[in-house]
């Protein structure tokens, strides 16, 4: 096959790719604040539960989970099983929501109790002084690990093959199995790389534009 024969065929597996990773990021940021607040609710028994949940969540492989989603209720249950790409991206949004709410847990814990009372002095409510004082303050703290897990969901949509979602490695796969062509399974890591590389460079310009919100 010709170099652009490989490229289009691995550029139809990186769309797969770009789909896993908009959609995981775009519903598992919000859950993962609510799960933010389930782990810091006042509420013991629902505190605990929450953090329970998050500890095994974080505690198993991602891989694990995907198999467990898709496998799981035809097994537990003798009830069809979840269209493929539907259990990839569960499984995806459950683990990176999880990752996600200790990093916005850690951020707001980092502020120091003390904005929150000055705050309360002047006058303010609490929800003034956390979307006036505190929340630029989080977001400037949490934008660095964000942004790690950000670049390694990039690639963990590679897992989804585990399950034969057609993504970039599994079309790469397909070449070694079907053609006995490997160079295009070294190949892929370019289009992760380009990628990552465009985040890095978002992230980094995001965090210069965020220099002035000082703790």
């Amino acid at each position: 096959m010709s170099f652009l024969e490989v490229t289009l065929s691995l550029l139809s597996g990186f769309k797969m790719t770009l789909t896993i990773f908009g959609i995981t990021l775009l519903l598992s940021l919000p859950l993962g604040l609510v799960i933010t607040f389930g782990s810091m609710c006042k509420f013991a028994p629902l505190r605990y539960l929450v953090r329970t949940f998050v500890w095994i969540i974080r505690g198993t492989p991602l891989m694990l989970q995907i198999i467990f989603v898709f496998y799981g209720p035809g097994l537990l249950w003798d009830v069809s099983a979840l269209p493929r790409m539907t259990a990839v991206l569960i499984a995806f949004v459950i683990n990176y929501s999880a990752y996600f709410s200790e990093i916005y847990r850690g951020g707001i814990e980092s502020i120091s109790r003390g904005q929150y009372e000055a705050g309360q002095v002047l006058g303010m409510t609490k929800a003034q002084v956390f979307f006036k004082v505190v929340l630029f303050q989080v977001i400037k703290r949490i934008v660095p690990p964000m942004s790690n897990e950000i670049i390694t969901l990039v690639k963990d949509t590679s897992l989804a093959n585990v399950i034969v979602v057609e993504e970039l490695i599994f079309v790469a796969k397909e070449f070694i199995a079907s053609k006995a062509l490997i160079w295009p399974f070294f190949y892929s890591a370019v289009f992760y790389l380009a990628f990552c590389g465009i985040l890095t460079l978002v992230f980094g310009y995001i965090e210069k534009r965020m220099d002035y919100y000082h703790a």
